[in-house]
């Protein structure tokens, strides 16, 4: 489900790299998802949402590193978009992971596949072309 495909490539190296990353961990959610010989999933979810936190901090403060240094107009947007993704993954609601687990890594999936194609595929390509034509 979450395999990267050249049409998602910014041409920002490290950036493309980072979000290579974020579709691998995504996949191995959808793999969580799809293993029915896991009974208890509780623990290998909160795995994959607290590496979800960590490195969406990591590649978000990363990306806007570069927004800033390339004087990109619209950053402040930009960084709204990103904190409401890290506050998705800090606002867990614990009882609906432990006794909906396969519910919520639904939810977790629909919203990181919705990220995809409303941030990556949009925004993000917006800031690389409006960088690119700048420079």
């Amino acid at each position: 489900m979450f395999q990267w495909k050249e049409e998602y490539k910014l041409g920002v190296d490290f950036v493309d790299e980072q979000h290579k990353k974020l579709f691998e961990i995504s996949s191995r959610a959808y793999e969580l998802l799809n293993n029915s010989l896991a009974i208890d999933k509780y623990d290998r979810i909160m795995e994959i949402i607290s590496e979800l936190k960590d490195y969406t901090v990591f590649h978000f403060s990363q990306e806007e590193e570069y927004l800033i240094k390339n004087n990109y107009k619209k950053l402040l947007s930009h960084k709204i978009e990103h904190d409401a993704f890290i506050r998705k993954f800090a606002e867990i609601d614990l009882n609906k992971v432990e006794y909906q687990q396969d519910a919520y890594i639904l939810d977790i999936l629909e919203f990181l596949s919705k990220w995809i194609i409303d941030h990556i595929l949009i925004r993000d390509k917006h800031y690389s072309e409006t960088i690119k034509k700048e420079a």
